[in-house]
């Protein structure tokens, strides 16, 4: 089932989500625009136009608050995402997870290819489906391509916890969930997580919940 509103050329869906002003409304699980492949983006929202949005993308997954938010997240079929990790974590958990500082950066048709074959798994979660995480395994490290909002050419290996972060947010572009890649013997609600499962590695989880890691 379509609307109205699926027909609007993208710049006035956009412009229609830009006027209420604020953080922008987050779609959930169940929406079918999360499970479509996005449109490679080429200049439908003008210069002006797409530096809104990316303000909006911006401010939308520092709110809710994520590291990481895709343009389908809010209702737009663009191939565009955004990312950004503070890392405010330490210790054992920065060694084992890699989880250091990602800048905020903007990933315009992005697509990621693995370098070599190490695979790690760890708790995920996702904007779009609140209130749960499940162990996803994942390249260690990846090769993004792609561009920046600006047109600027974008080649880089991203590592450790960037690496999760990229390659999640350009599955969404993809309309895959991280759910559909990860170890479903492992679903957890927010709290379970944080009473049961916070260790830096998902290896108690995986004995208790009975599932393999990588």
């Amino acid at each position: 089932m379509t609307s109205v509103h699926d027909h609007m050329p993208l710049a006035e869906r956009v412009e229609e989500l830009l006027a209420a002003g604020g953080p922008l409304p987050i779609v959930a699980a169940g929406q079918p625009v999360l499970r479509r492949a996005t449109e490679p983006y080429d200049g439908q929202l003008g210069p002006a136009l797409l530096a809104r949005f990316v303000e909006a993308l911006r401010l939308t997954m520092r709110a809710a608050p994520g590291v990481g938010l895709a343009a389908p997240q809010v209702g737009i079929p663009l191939r565009i995402a955004v990312v950004e990790d503070p890392a405010p974590v330490a210790g054992e958990i920065v060694t084992v997870r890699g989880r250091v500082p990602l800048p905020f950066r903007v990933l315009v048709n992005p697509v990621y290819e693995p370098v070599g074959g190490a695979r790690a798994a760890f708790f995920e979660g996702c904007l779009s489906v609140p209130g749960w995480q499940a162990v996803v395994a994942r390249h260690a490290e990846v090769r993004l391509r792609g561009s920046d909002e600006a047109g600027r050419p974008l080649d880089e290996v991203f590592t450790g916890w960037p690496a999760r972060i990229v390659q999640h947010e350009t599955d969404h572009l993809d309309g895959t969930l991280y759910l559909d890649r990860a170890e479903l013997r492992s679903l957890s609600t927010n709290e379970a997580v944080a009473a049961l499962w916070s260790q830096p590695a998902p290896a108690a989880a995986a004995e208790a919940l009975g599932f393999e890691l990588p």
